[in-house]
């Protein structure tokens, strides 16, 4: 008895010895993780709607919208009479030119940052067609609330003061640089918004915009670049994808009656295999 209970004793520790390679390769299961999604969603469908980008993208042009909104026609609790009164203190005969050059300044920063070699998060097509996109939304929308709104100019010249379409076109044009550059350097950012800005002051200054203009022009050309990308998926700019099995290639038919092999017509052929 004792000598078949010394053998099994042996017998085990030799499979346990032939065992152990195979079973230090074994991974244990990793189990840290494992109720924290116990209903199998997945992480964009666990996210809050106040998260989304979406809400993202228009909660700063919906502040600076509504600030100009409330602030029209006199209103607000820092009325554009009031704003007026205090930019002529500072400003009584200044007047300058300079508002309709700067508008386009942030999208010339654009291009000497592309030329000097700093990559920007899209590539020169998507961009174009973000920057096309966008402006057809600002043209569109600013140029819609002013013939709604009808609010005349500080200098009586029209009533087309509000929202402020030079300011628009301002930060829409900085928005696009800050999106474009942000990974690299907020700077690129900080630069054309301060572009922007003083194009906002000097539409004030030069008594063309009363202050609500230019906060809900700055919304609007904010909010007209954010869904300018929201809405641009980058499909141009890169090889078709077909489906697998599908293929196109070049051919060359001859033509024996022409009497050379080089005349022919040329063709495409299409070859599909199913699986």
């Amino acid at each position: 008895m004792q000598y078949f209970i010394t053998r099994s004793v042996a017998v085990l520790a030799l499979w346990a010895a032939s065992c152990a390679p195979v079973l230090a390769q074994v991974v244990p299961a990793d189990t840290t993780h494992k109720f924290e999604n116990p209903g199998g969603v997945s992480a964009a469908g666990t996210r809050p709607w106040y998260k989304g980008k979406l809400v993202k993208a228009t909660i700063v042009p919906a502040v600076l919208i509504t600030y100009g909104a409330l602030h029209a026609n006199n209103n607000g609790f820092y009325t554009n009479e009031q704003a007026r009164r205090d930019i002529y203190k500072l400003f009584p005969t200044y007047r300058t030119r300079l508002d309709d050059i700067l508008i386009f300044a942030p999208y010339l920063e654009l291009g000497l940052v592309t030329l000097a070699g700093v990559e920007s998060r899209d590539d020169r097509l998507n961009i174009g067609l973000v920057i096309l996109k966008s402006e057809v939304i600002m043209l569109a929308s600013t140029f819609a609330v002013k013939r709604l709104v009808g609010e005349e100019r500080p200098d009586k010249s029209d009533k087309l003061s509000f929202p402020s379409g030079h300011t628009a076109q301002a930060f829409l044009a900085a928005s696009i640089v800050h999106t474009e550059f942000r990974d690299k350097s907020q700077w690129y950012g900080v630069g054309a918004y301060a572009i922007a800005t003083s194009v906002a002051a000097l539409r004030m200054i030069n008594t063309k915009h009363w202050q609500s203009d230019v906060v809900a022009g700055a919304g609007f050309g904010i909010l007209s670049a954010h869904l300018g990308y929201l809405s641009h998926r980058n499909r141009w700019g890169r090889p078709p994808r077909l489906p697998k099995g599908m293929s196109f290639s070049p051919t060359w038919q001859s033509s024996p009656g022409l009497g050379s092999s080089l005349a022919g017509v040329p063709g495409l052929r299409f070859t599909w295999q199913p699986r």
